[in-house]
């Protein structure tokens, strides 16, 4: 991973490799569980803004309890 800034309830991600996207996506998913559970108002989800842009969040539209993936338009 190239970089990840952790803001409050939302990490962005930057990474130079595929090989490096499915572990540092697994890596923030469970950094936010913790957030998640506390809350137990919302789910996570993973935006990919671009090839190798993600950012995964706490959000209001994702149901307790799960992790929904979109692609940014």
């Amino acid at each position: 991973m190239n970089t990840a800034t952790i803001e409050r309830n939302e990490i962005h991600l930057s990474f130079a490799s595929v090989e490096e996207v499915h572990a540092g996506l697994d890596r923030a998913v469970g950094t936010l569980i913790e957030a998640a559970a506390d809350n137990g108002l919302c789910g996570i989800l993973v935006t990919r803004h671009e090839p190798g842009s993600y950012t995964v969040a706490l959000d209001e539209s994702v149901p307790f309890g799960q992790t929904r993936e979109v692609l940014a338009a």
